[in-house]
């Protein structure tokens, strides 16, 4: 603890109560979640690999999806590997600039990701609505700018919230009520009015996850007209099965993340969010991949060429 001039003990470290207190569920979560995470690196990865790597594959829909397990793999790792050392060692503390920087990656990748997801709903929009016109509009250029934009949208937007809880004076309990640190448990502990940072998370990451949300769900409406419009089923299937992973991942990611920052902060919804939270930080990364490469012909035949190449 440190003293300042007010005579305020503030706090240098916290304590992340992590999921569970009781001995034999920590190992049994231990084991669960190393798996889980140790599958979503190697479908990531392989993903990334295979769209490296495979000629076929070197379009926007699989740019954008590289991008995507990169994204998971990032996101996945800055909440994971501590959670772990939790359920193992029960070393629970974290310095406050780690807890900051933890907090700011987790935010900073998350809302990317909302953001990349957004933008590969409007790949599909173009791909099937304008078809003609998609190689001159899902250019090189729009493709990079369109990932460079999710990187540098969601950097600044967790800056933002970093910057302002890094403000807060912390000098009572310790006590972060979550595995990780996120900006809801925090403010909880700030001895300082924290009605302005309250209103910046629902306000600022709520309208982002809403709009992206509503910008993607616009783009699927489009979508599905133009489905109903083509007279074949077989290229109405055709046509769906390039969106079906897409929108999979979507309402994976989506319904977690709008349930856990549009609401007031209290001790109920900080209880909850921790569910939540595993969904997103855990399980949605690992299924990305699976869902692309089970729902995806072209994925599959280059996982399978790989794999004969390999062998």
């Amino acid at each position: 603890m440190l003293q300042n001039s007010l005579n305020w003990t503030l706090v240098d470290r916290f304590v992340l109560l992590g999921l569970t207190e009781e001995p034999s569920l920590q190992k049994i979560l231990f084991i669960i979640f190393l798996i889980i995470y140790t599958l979503s690196l190697v479908g990531n990865a392989s993903i990334m690999l295979i769209v490296i790597l495979e000629q076929i594959l070197h379009t926007p829909m699989y740019f954008f999806l590289s991008n995507l397990s990169f994204f998971d793999i990032c996101f996945s790792s800055v909440t994971v590997p501590k959670m772990l050392q939790i359920l193992l060692t029960q070393q629970k503390v974290i310095s406050v600039t780690a807890c900051l920087a933890q907090m700011h990656f987790f935010h900073f990748l998350g809302s990317s990701e909302v953001l990349l997801l957004t933008a590969m709903s409007y790949d599909r929009y173009v791909a099937i609505c304008k078809p003609l016109h998609y190689c001159g509009i899902m250019n090189r250029r729009t493709c990079l700018l369109f990932a460079l934009g999710s990187w540098l949208a969601g950097f600044f937007h967790s800056l933002m919230h970093t910057l302002f809880t890094a403000q807060l004076p912390f000098c009572g309990s310790n006590n972060v009520n979550h595995f990780f640190c996120d900006i809801k448990p925090l403010l909880k502990l700030a001895c300082a009015d924290t009605k302005l940072n309250a209103h910046l998370l629902v306000l600022v990451t709520g309208s982002l996850v809403v709009i992206s949300f509503l910008l993607t769900f616009l783009s699927y409406i489009f979508i599905s007209s133009a489905l109903l419009r083509i007279r074949s089923s077989a290229g109405r299937l055709r046509a769906f099965s390039t969106c079906a992973s897409h929108l999979l991942v979507v309402i994976l990611l989506y319904g977690t993340a709008i349930f856990t920052y549009v609401r007031p902060i209290t001790e109920e919804t900080l209880q909850t969010d921790r569910i939540a939270a595993i969904f997103f930080t855990v399980l949605t990364p690992m299924l990305n991949p699976l869902i692309y490469a089970l729902r995806n012909q072209d994925v599959k035949n280059a996982t399978k060429k790989l794999f004969r190449y390999l062998m």
